[in-house]
């Protein structure tokens, strides 16, 4: 069985959507960053790590990676175009949405209260969107690559949820209503629902 170490309201929680979704047992261990059970499956402190008879993964999309390529599902196989353009998508949405969102929250609590520049997220705020519109525009069908959901699916609904949360424009009608879509799954809500 695996097991996922980090609050829900972090990058964990894609973890534990996939994990829903892929129908897989696992505890959940809600420890929060730079707790001791954080650092003991991760010496940085940092959440999510999931652990695996194999040993012990880090990152929230290598785990996500993982997990499709284990369980066959929410991804393409390797080696495929399909997959190429997944990829592409996934790391369009890290670059874009998920450093945007990361250096906004480390200029508001993260960082040292010196070293944190607040007028650096006006800039964000103003990036976010834009690349948020770009998206938009890939999206083909239901889910980004049309009618399968995939990994960037998870990071994409991730990121907008926690745009919402850190005041950040909404997204158009469009991804709006994917959003909406996205978080109605009933594996969505299971997770949503965890401690």
């Amino acid at each position: 069985m695996y097991e996922v170490i980090g609050i829900r309201a972090s990058r964990a929680f894609r973890v534990l959507w996939m994990l829903e979704e892929l129908g897989q047992p696992y505890e959940h261990i809600p420890a929060a960053p730079r707790s001791a059970e954080a650092q003991a499956a991760n010496p940085s402190g940092k959440v999510p790590a999931l652990r695996t008879e194999d040993g012990c993964i880090t990152d929230s999309t290598a785990i996500l990676s993982y997990l499709g390529d284990r369980h066959g599902a929410l991804t393409h196989p390797a080696g495929t175009m399909d997959r190429a353009r997944q990829d592409a998508l996934m790391h369009q949405i890290l670059d874009d949405l998920d450093a945007v969102l990361w250096t906004a929250a480390r200029h508001s609590f993260v960082l040292p209260e010196e070293h944190r520049v607040p007028a650096v997220k006006d800039s964000l705020k103003w990036e976010y969107a834009r690349n948020l519109a770009r998206l938009s525009q890939a999206l083909e069908g239901p889910f980004l690559m049309g009618e399968m959901m995939t990994v960037p699916d998870i990071l994409l609904t991730h990121c907008m949820g926690w745009a919402e949360r850190a005041g950040f424009a909404p997204p158009d009608e469009k991804l709006a209503a994917y959003r909406d879509r996205m978080q109605a799954r009933d594996a969505f809500q299971r997770a949503a629902a965890l401690p």
